[in-house]
């Protein structure tokens, strides 16, 4: 089998009227025969994992378990890794990425579900935090603002299904370009994502990523950086980074991340015609 869609999402994503991203997802599960579960562990709420597990048994999922990951010991718990070898999709609700980095990094369920998603086809999704602990690189946290500087950004291991990028969330809402281009310019490897609340990206096997949801995403692509002072600034300076480009995509929009291509929405390529 191929690789398994890999999905970030920004956070606060639609539940009830419209929710376009939970019902995507579930479709590329197999619908009516999809088999989830669901990992709260990045949350501190009771309630987040049957929250999610009663919208997706209301949109007639096949079955939904909820995996209690609370200690570092339930990352090598047979029962729950039984269920991880079984489902179509997993779904990392929103909380605190270093949760999830910190209780599942390093474990035989971190090594699951990147061996299936990388051999087996099982689809990953994320929202908020969850989002976040995609990548190999993940951003651990980071002050507000649109200017880079080499304080305002926090870099840890990730579950590293996204090799590719680096991912933040909640983006527009919270001001984080400039902890996103901070990232970028520690990593010019990689591209940075930053979703916004209620919008994902649906990352396919190729590499393409389409855009579903209210909002934007933003792309930084270093491929053709000209400069970055990241080496030589100290503390809370500005970092001049010059060269990047930068594409805002909404719904509809794709981008090939292997060849840092940007597509509009056809319904934009229509009006143009």
């Amino acid at each position: 089998m191929s690789r398994g869609f890999i999905v970030p999402i920004g956070g606060a994503e639609e539940k009830v009227r419209d929710a376009a991203i939970l019902r995507r997802f579930l479709e590329i599960c197999g619908g009516g025969d999809a088999r989830l579960a669901i990992i709260p562990t990045a949350s501190q709420l009771a309630r987040t994992g049957e929250q999610y597990q009663k919208i997706f048994e209301e949109m007639n999922a096949k079955q939904v378990h909820v995996l209690a990951l609370e200690e570092r010991a339930d990352g090598s718990d047979e029962t729950a890794l039984a269920v991880l070898r079984e489902v179509d999709g997993v779904f990392l609700t929103g909380g605190n990425q270093l949760r999830l980095s910190t209780t599942i990094g390093g474990t035989p369920v971190a090594d699951v579900l990147r061996e299936r998603n990388a051999e087996d086809g099982l689809h990953v999704a994320g929202t908020s935090a969850g989002a976040s602990f995609l990548s190999e690189h993940m951003i651990a946290g980071g002050d507000e603002g649109s200017t880079p500087r080499s304080g305002k950004v926090t870099l840890s291991p990730g579950l590293g299904v996204a090799r590719l990028a680096i991912i933040d969330q909640h983006f527009r809402q919270r001001d984080r370009l400039g902890r996103l281009l901070a990232a970028v310019a520690y990593n010019p490897r990689l591209i940075g994502m930053g979703l916004d609340e209620d919008t994902a990206a649906f990352i396919d096997p190729e590499e393409v990523l389409t855009v579903v949801g209210s909002g934007g995403i933003t792309i930084v692509d270093p491929s053709e950086m000209e400069f970055s002072a990241m080496s030589s600034v100290e503390g809370d300076d500005p970092v001049c980074v010059i060269g990047n480009r930068l594409h805002v995509l909404t719904d509809g929009a794709t981008y090939d991340i292997l060849n840092r291509r940007a597509t509009p929405p056809k319904r934009n390529l229509s009006r143009s015609a």
